[in-house]
């Protein structure tokens, strides 16, 4: 611990064990015991629906040059850290997820990969 000494005296500085600022959060303390899981989530229009930012995409492109690209069609990736240990029943979840939030099932599609 540094001190700051003043008449003779060591005094323990004021900004000692504060955050560096008011919004500053402390980081979470990795014991190496608990092991994360990482989901990735790949969310895609199904085949037969019409990608209008794909078709966007894809006139850009031909505008700027690169006219022998065809087909594109545009996702999303969601990623995020579970704290579930079994990939199983992670997969299962993040499948409830999917089905319930992060993926119209109507009209999109979805990949799941846990790591």
């Amino acid at each position: 611990m540094r001190s700051i000494v003043t008449e003779g005296r060591a005094a323990r500085s004021p900004w000692m064990g504060r955050p560096l600022h008011r919004f500053a959060v402390p980081l979470p303390r990795f014991t190496g015991e608990e092991k994360k899981l990482k989901a990735k989530v790949q969310v895609f229009l199904k085949p037969g629906v019409l990608d209008v930012q794909g078709k966007a995409v894809e006139a850009a492109l031909h505008g700027l040059g690169w006219a022998d690209v065809s087909g594109v069609r545009v996702g999303r990736t969601i990623e995020f850290d579970l704290t579930q240990t079994d990939a199983a029943k992670a997969e299962v979840e993040v499948k409830a997820m999917c089905d319930k939030l992060l993926a119209n099932t109507v009209i999109e599609s979805y990949r799941v990969e846990i790591a």
